[in-house]
């Protein structure tokens, strides 16, 4: 028989282990004050704040600590509200946007460092190793990449900022390219602009990259706890019938989750104001349960159970 103290701490694992991760999604990290150093590293514009949002979304569903919704949910709620890029940074907007994805929290972030960390070192000339150019000589340019993020993590019912995180990584290497490994210019990578590649991870700036989005993630991961707890209320209305399966028309956008429990209510009769006729109250009766087994953004489906059959219109709302 196992000791009582041992049986406790099995007891308050499994607590532990049974609460609900918060759902969490990732917007593209803005990079507007890093533009002009993206474009001196590839020679063009690259959308570095969707790579990085890509790198931090790997992380952390490797810790673990967070469900996260997958880029294409968030691509088409973008698409679909037409919000512009400079909307994005909004915490007020961003807190729409997961309010839609029916989320917890929602991650915005910047990079405000994101290029090299220059030593010049001049030979026949005057020399001198520095951020010193044009004093004579010929002048070899030996650089490490340097990368710096931050992120908040935004309320999507109240817009608060529950948690923010930083990062910041340095190569450990030097090179005349940053895109090269270890300084060769046709290095690893050199072509390929997939963030979350390993061929990128193999250059300079792709492991000054990588260091800081692993740093960020630890961050925003210590931040979990700060998440309270989020009472959605789910207002639906069963949309078909097909013997005990229905489905309704509310889905993962309104907080809907597989094994959610929701009550199956029928409208009794409404009450009207006798000076406006507008309807002051709504009577409903308890017929029945559903319990969702299947949900998209849009819709769900689940398994009902009541003395009473369902029917098109009848309303579900959360227990």
């Amino acid at each position: 028989m196992a000791p009582k103290w041992w049986t406790a701490l099995a007891l308050a694992a499994t607590t532990l282990c049974a609460q609900p991760k918060k759902r969490v999604a990732v917007l593209d990290f803005d990079y507007a004050t890093v533009r002009s150093s993206v474009a001196a590293i590839w020679g063009t514009d690259r959308d570095v704040g969707k790579g990085i949002a890509d790198l931090l979304v790997e992380k952390l569903v490797q810790g673990g600590v967070y469900t996260v919704v997958e880029r294409k949910a968030i691509d088409k709620v973008l698409a679909e509200q037409n919000f512009s890029v400079s909307d994005r940074v909004d915490p007020t907007t961003a807190a729409r946007i997961g309010r839609i994805l029916g989320v917890d929290a929602i991650i915005i972030g910047s990079i405000t460092q994101f290029g090299r960390d220059d030593k010049a070192t001049t030979v026949g000339g005057l020399g001198g190793i520095g951020r010193r150019y044009g004093l004579g000589g010929i002048q070899r340019r030996e650089a490490k990449a340097v990368v710096d993020v931050t992120a908040r993590m935004i309320s999507t019912d109240t817009a608060e900022i529950l948690a923010v995180g930083h990062g910041q990584g340095e190569s450990t290497r030097s090179g005349t390219s940053l895109l090269g490994a270890g300084g060769s210019s046709g290095g690893a990578g050199a072509g390929a602009y997939d963030m979350t590649s390993k061929n990128f991870a193999a250059t300079l700036i792709g492991e000054a990259v990588h260091k800081a989005v692993a740093q960020l993630s630890q961050e925003l991961q210590a931040g979990a706890a700060k998440l309270p707890a989020r009472a959605v209320q789910v207002n639906g209305l069963i949309a078909d019938v097909s013997g005990n399966t229905v489905i309704l028309n509310v889905g993962s956008r309104a907080g809907v989750k597989a094994g959610d429990r929701l009550q199956v209510r029928r409208k009794i009769r409404e009450v009207r104001d006798p000076e406006t006729g507008k309807v002051i109250r709504t009577l409903e009766d308890t017929i029945g349960e559903v319990v969702v087994t299947e949900v998209d953004e849009v819709s769900a489906v689940g398994t009902y159970t009541g003395s009473t059959p369902p029917k098109v219109g009848d309303a579900v709302r959360s227990q």
